[in-house]
């Protein structure tokens, strides 16, 4: 329970305020919208992007849409995550498959995103992926929630400058 304004208002749990170790995990879904600057929405419609279809859905099950494009799987399939750096446009943005890994990315900003390895691959089209990157508006959030749930994970950003730094 919490006061505003003198009233008693209940708030239920929040797993982005949980630590890792926390067992109280809410399972309902928590919504986390995909980034998609204004200047790549034009040609992000070749994907079908629109803001109400690009985000991600973190309850019980992981489900990221993006435009025509939605992969799902249990959390409990997800074995790590990473905050990932800054990529170039050319590279980055839509629906994109990496011929080398195989891992999927819905980009609708190069200004880096989070990716989530999957324990066992999950399909897409005739695809088994190991892993999918998201450019969710709010990383540091994203892997808060994905920590609750007793998932590991690092912001890369941070450990790249550091190493280049010194």
């Amino acid at each position: 329970m919490v006061s505003v304004r003198g009233e008693s208002v209940h708030r239920p749990f929040d797993p982005a305020g949980a630590r890792a170790d926390d067992s109280r995990v809410d399972p309902a879904p928590r919504h986390f919208p995909i980034r998609v600057e204004p200047r790549y929405r034009w040609i992000l419609r070749i994907f079908g992007v629109k803001p109400e279809n690009s985000y991600v859905q973190l309850g019980e099950d992981f489900e990221a849409h993006f435009g025509w494009s939605h992969v799902s799987t249990p959390v409990s399939n997800i074995t790590r995550w990473s905050i990932e750096e800054p990529w170039l446009a050319i590279t980055a943005l839509g629906v994109r498959r990496s011929i080398r890994h195989g891992d999927l990315t819905f980009a609708g900003t190069p200004a880096g995103g989070i990716r989530v390895d999957f324990r066992e691959r999950v399909p897409y089209w005739r695809f088994r992926l190991p892993a999918l990157y998201v450019t969710v508006e709010d990383l540091e959030g994203f892997g808060r929630a994905l920590a609750a749930w007793g998932i590991p994970g690092e912001d890369r950003r941070k450990a790249s400058k550091a190493a280049n730094a010194g």
